[in-house]
């Protein structure tokens, strides 16, 4: 802020500093547009102990927006949360994802324009290095499962139907199911997920209160990233699924999701690393947050 020669303060703005504007212009006339979820950023997060409060609001408040939804190509992003009581659900005890299985209270979802995972991933490491810079990320923050992701296939319950998986995080949907399978290698891979669409999940959906389940495989984290981000693990081998519910994921749970370990074991494709049910955060509260302990 400066002062003319009347003494009247002027303030300068953002404005004075060239950003470049045109080239938005010439970014949006080529490349894909479509509406379809090629790409997904999939992170699950442990607040430290005492930061649970500090963390929601910071994640909510500023990391959601500044950190991914004003972000190109992301068309659509929803948090998950996990109370101790789906925490206390989640198997295998020993899993390969989460160590222990219960770390991982919060789960956020986006969505990412296909073909536009390269155009994202410039954009995304040159902000996060700018909101560490300025000091807006809080650290207080364990990443136990962060990946970002290509979409293979979406298996509906009822057809054409209802809701499309582009949809999915706009939807209101009353629950989430994070679901994660390692292939027997990864000359296996391709098999299982073949299995899963043709034979395991339409069974698994029928009649039941998930209404989709979305595939995905995913992709190794650039070099640049952050260091508190760890290196993807199971690039080769790994498949995430996301079970969208209509209901709480507590009502029906073991009817709805027991042997799922059993009948992949059966199948000699593969081997559940996590089953971990979620339910939506509610925007602008700290609904939940006092339930996670």
């Amino acid at each position: 802020m400066t002062a003319d020669s009347e003494g009247t303060p002027e303030v300068t703005t953002a404005a004075a500093v060239d950003t470049g504007p045109a080239t938005y212009a010439e970014l949006a006339a080529v490349g894909p547009y479509g509406v379809h979820p090629g790409h997904a950023l999939i992170t699950m997060v442990e607040p430290h102990p005492g930061h649970e409060y500090a963390y929601n609001r910071w994640y909510e408040d500023d990391h959601y927006i500044a950190g991914a939804m004003a972000m190109p190509w992301i068309f659509a992003g929803r948090r998950w949360v996990a109370t101790r009581e789906l925490q206390l659900l989640r198997r295998p005890e020993k899993s390969a994802v989460a160590r222990p299985v219960t770390a991982g209270c919060y789960l956020s979802t986006y969505w990412i324009t296909a073909g536009r995972y390269d155009e994202h991933m410039k954009w995304t490491v040159g902000i996060n290095k700018r909101l560490n810079r300025d000091g807006r990320v809080h650290q207080g923050r364990t990443h136990v499962f962060t990946a970002f992701q290509d979409h293979l296939a979406t298996v509906y319950r009822d057809g054409a139907a209802g809701p499309r998986d582009f949809h999915a995080l706009d939807h209101p949907y009353a629950g989430l199911v994070l679901e994660v399978i390692d292939a027997d290698g990864p000359e296996r891979r391709a098999a299982l997920l073949e299995w899963l669409c043709a034979r395991h999940l339409p069974r698994r959906l029928s009649g039941s209160p998930a209404a989709m389940v979305t595939v995905f495989r995913p992709t190794p984290l650039p070099g640049d990233r952050m260091s508190y981000v760890r290196q993807v693990e199971g690039v080769d081998t790994r498949l995430t699924l996301l079970w969208f519910l209509q209901q709480d994921p507590r009502e029906g749970w073991t009817e709805q999701f027991a042997g799922l370990e059993e009948e992949v074991a059966e199948s000699g494709l593969g081997r559940v690393e996590l089953v971990a049910p979620f339910l939506p955060t509610v925007p602008g509260t700290d609904r939940y947050v006092s339930e996670l302990r």
